[in-house]
């Protein structure tokens, strides 16, 4: 394979490509690049040809973080190629182009969170090329997806007792609705019963800006969606989501346990749902879930409440990381660390 690189620089091209890609997330969508420039990082859009063919292509972003600077890509690459050799031939013209980028822009270390089916093959591929397990994930590594295409009685006979029992429930009580409200006041809204939620779970939450700026990069092509649960007057509940090529991604999520005999969030999921189908999405991803049954994973109960709605896990390959100088290993161990007293 004689492979060049180019920088992509016309979203046309950039959107087409994804569109014949099987693995995706909205991570990988053009506008998840101008999300990243907003908030003042640094990006390339690389693609990798052979021959004029556009074979793949990944979002690169620099990380400027306290321990030092990487280079990140989020659920990439994205590719069209089954054969090992030919997928190792390409995931090393990347790297080199990578350890380029890097050295210019003075980074300790790249990592990767691949969109590729975590299996033995493509395991030993970044194991051949240099890449080690990072302490850490960035983004989601084993998520729950239910296909949608089913109309909505077969959607919730699929779905577990409690789960279509609890929606039903829901639905009875007069005084709950399910609002949405794209603006940035709806995004005030939610970041208030999110901060909430961080309180109760101990979770380190994305911030306001964080929030504010993710919803205006998809706003203007109705890509994203603000719904909150309203009880008696108050908002107790809400979720961000996410539309984009046919998927629809449960974000982020908040409740309060305030009201917490009314299944607000049941119902919440439901309308999301629905609304993903009126939009013509094939496939609901419910993001991220815990990689194991222990109840004593912080993610159990979450995980738990998803997996209740229907669908099926799938697996990526672990987030690598390529060292790059010695700094890498404070980085290492720091998040290392954090790792061990969140438990996951």
């Amino acid at each position: 394979m004689n492979l060049d690189i180019k920088e992509i620089n016309h979203k046309e091209i950039w959107e087409n490509f994804l569109l014949e890609c099987k693995e995706k997330t909205f991570l990988d969508s053009w506008n998840w690049g101008e999300f990243q420039k907003s908030l003042g990082n640094k990006i390339w859009r690389i693609g990798i040809f052979e021959n004029e063919n556009l074979l793949g292509l990944a979002l690169v972003v620099k990380i400027k973080a306290k321990r030092g600077k990487f280079l990140f890509i989020p659920h990439g690459p994205n590719l069209k190629i089954e054969d090992k050799e030919k997928k190792l031939e390409f995931l090393r013209t990347l790297k080199d182009e990578l350890e380029k980028i890097a050295k210019n822009e003075d980074c300790d270390f790249i990592r990767i969170s691949p969109i590729l089916k975590k299996t033995k093959e493509n395991e030993e591929i970044f194991s051949i090329l240099g890449f080690k397990n990072a302490p850490i994930f960035i983004h989601p590594e084993i998520t729950w997806e239910l296909n949608i295409e089913k109309s909505e009685e077969d959607i919730l006979a699929g779905m577990r007792k409690t789960t279509r029992y609890l929606i039903k429930k829901a639905q009875k009580e007069k005084l709950l609705s399910i609002k949405e409200e794209n603006s940035l006041g709806g995004i005030s809204l939610f970041n208030k019963i999110y901060l909430e939620t961080k309180e109760r779970q101990h979770f380190v939450p994305f911030s306001l800006e964080y929030l504010q700026k993710e919803f205006l990069a998809f706003k203007d092509e109705d890509q994203i969606s603000i719904l909150l649960g309203n009880y008696k007057g108050e908002i107790i509940a809400g979720g961000i989501f996410v539309f984009w090529q046919n998927l629809a991604f449960y974000h982020h999520g908040a409740s309060s346990q305030k009201y917490s005999k009314i299944p607000t969030s049941y119902l919440l999921l439901w309308e999301a749902i629905k609304k993903a189908k009126q939009k013509g999405c094939k496939v609901f991803n419910f993001w991220g879930i815990a990689p194991t049954d222990s109840q004593k994973h912080p993610w159990a109960g979450l995980t738990l409440f998803k997996m209740g709605f229907g669908g099926e896990k799938k697996e990526y390959v672990k987030t690598k990381d390529l060292p790059l100088k010695k700094k890498y290993w404070i980085n290492y161990f720091v998040e290392a660390l954090r790792k061990w007293k969140r438990r996951y």
